[in-house]
């Protein structure tokens, strides 16, 4: 009876007073933290980037550097989390806590399939299953989130960044954990399949009596899923309470601050439609990018017939004014990034046509391309995956006038600190001589920005550029790109899945699903009278923050 009793008092997870402390750091990343989790029940921890969100939730699997500094108390069902042996670590991670990670593609093994990722996780935690029960796990684990059985024998490289975030996830339920520590798992999804997941994670609590940490930046999506709301500001719990609670109620200046930034951003007036130019900048006919699957070498002696291409972008037609910005939203895997890519002529496309400036781009040679390659720039979703790690920010910044002999000497040092101090990174010498490592994701994104801009490009084509970031911090980057546009006469081909985003931002709407666009219209035609099937469900998918 006294251990009945015990179990049913005993959190799943406690945490008391705890600090983190990295090496050669002085400051605490995670300084005094307290958090309660019972099972079933589900805690959203939000908070701007570098305020220590990632690092609590390492610290619960013991992820952090040998040599990291550790204070307080935390305990997984009664038992020191600080205290476990190495064996008895090796079976709390994946069998009693899984972690999720934000960027799935520096997770994932290029050299092994998703297959192999799959049965090795379930086979080295349950050795006595065959590997057929480890596949047929497997395959039941990538079917909650909708990864077809056909994708099993691909690799990482052959999936959109939201289908290998979609396989992280699998990889986390597979071994049916009691306690899912899920880090921005939704970041890279759109939202028909955020909401998918998100509720087969939370169903899963509840039926199974599973503990969710749900680590985020988007106040929408923790409003709908979770229980209590914990806030971080600075290493620091500065507000703890239900959703409800936090999100009408709030009250530290933090917490205020992010839900207005959150709440102006859904609620802001829709740009007014400007006329085009007679003369598109960029103009594409009909392109496609396919991409054949090979075929399993025993499947061909077995008679199966040869798996088709994939078409990830069928026929794509789409003009781009000077002066516009045009959102292209879908969800993930729909072809949206790999178009881009196409447009950049960083593949060659499979048919159609490319004209920038009233140029074909689509047959020419590298060489060739090298000068208009100036005027087209990206910003990519992942600044830190795009930036040298090895280059400072000043040498990363100054890399692309050298490349293309626009500066040299104390001109390219002197352009890139006018362009530091522009994209707010000031004062500019704290930032020059810094690597991307030292930075937080709204910091690397600005350095992102000023990199792509140092060229004076016409055209910036932006991949999920502020999908990392929270809404505060959002907001900054989303303003400085506008303020951007109108200083240096840019056009954006902005790329999204965050429909309030493309909302807050384009003129115009391009709606993607499986490789073609399927409506395309003035911004507030799109959100106010949408046509396509797919539109509607995208719109009625996009969380809203109520906040009365």
């Amino acid at each position: 009876m006294q251990g009945t009793e015990f179990l049913m008092t005993t959190p799943l997870l406690d945490i008391q007073d705890f600090r983190v402390r990295y090496p050669g750091q002085g400051d605490w990343a995670v300084d005094g933290v307290s958090l309660r989790l019972d099972a079933g029940n589900i805690v959203g921890l939000v908070g701007e980037s570098g305020c220590g969100k990632t690092t609590l939730g390492r610290a619960m699997l013991r992820l952090l550097p040998k040599a990291t500094e550790l204070a307080g108390t935390a305990s997984f069902e009664g038992r020191s989390i600080p205290a476990f042996t190495a064996g008895e670590l090796r079976r709390f991670r994946g069998e009693a806590v899984s972690l999720v990670f934000q960027d799935p593609m520096t997770r994932l093994d290029p050299l092994m399939t998703i297959g192999a990722h799959c049965v090795e996780t379930v086979l080295s935690h349950e050795s006595q299953l065959s590997r057929g029960e480890a596949k047929a796990r497997s395959l039941q684990a990538l079917e909650s989130v909708n990864i077809p059985a056909d994708r099993w024998g691909q690799y990482p490289h052959e999936f959109s960044g939201g289908m290998r975030q979609r396989v992280a996830i699998a990889l986390a339920l597979v071994l049916n954990p009691k306690l899912i520590v899920a880090d921005e798992p939704t970041t890279s999804l759109d939202v028909t399949v955020s909401a998918q997941i998100l509720e087969e994670l939370t169903r899963l609590c509840r039926d199974r009596g599973m503990g969710l940490i749900l680590i985020s930046h988007d106040l929408s999506l923790v409003a709908a899923h979770c229980d209590q709301v914990a806030v971080m500001y600075q290493g620091q719990r500065v507000e703890l309470g239900t959703a409800h609670q936090v999100l009408t109620q709030p009250q530290h200046p933090y917490t205020q601050s992010l839900l207005k930034a959150a709440v102006d951003l859904q609620q802001a007036a829709i740009r007014a439609a400007r006329p085009p130019d007679p003369q598109p900048l960029l103009r594409i006919q009909d392109v496609q990018q396919h991409y054949s699957l090979g075929q399993n070498p025993l499947a061909g002696l077995l008679g199966k017939p040869n798996p088709g291409p994939i078409k990830a972008v069928d026929g794509v037609s789409l003009d781009l004014y000077p002066g516009e910005i045009l959102g292209l939203v879908g969800e993930s895997g729909c072809g949206k990034s790999t178009l881009s890519r196409t447009i950049l002529r960083l593949v060659p496309p499979t048919a159609g046509r490319i004209e920038f400036l009233g140029q074909d781009l689509t047959h020419l040679s590298r060489r060739d391309l090298q000068p208009w390659r100036r005027n087209m720039q990206m910003v990519f979703q992942d600044p830190h995956a795009c930036l040298n790690p090895m280059m400072t920010v000043g040498q990363g910044v100054g890399d692309p006038l050298r490349i293309h002999g626009l500066a040299t000497g104390a001109a390219v040092d002197q352009q890139v600190q006018a362009m530091l101090e522009r994209v707010g990174l000031t004062p500019v010498e704290d930032y020059l001589h810094r690597f991307p490592g030292d930075l937080s994701g709204g910091q690397q994104q600005r350095v992102a920005i000023a990199r792509a801009l140092i060229t004076r490009p016409k055209l910036i084509i932006c991949d999920e550029p502020v999908s990392m970031l929270d809404a505060s911090i959002q907001a900054q980057v989303l303003t400085l790109m506008l303020d951007l546009k109108q200083e240096f006469d840019l056009t954006y081909l902005f790329i999204t899945h965050d429909l309030w985003v493309a909302r807050y931002l384009c003129d115009r709407i391009a709606v993607m699903q499986a490789g073609k666009i399927v409506e395309l219209g003035q911004t507030a035609q799109i959100f106010d009278q949408p046509q396509h099937p797919y539109t509607q469900t995208l719109l009625k998918a996009a969380p809203f923050l109520a906040t009365v």
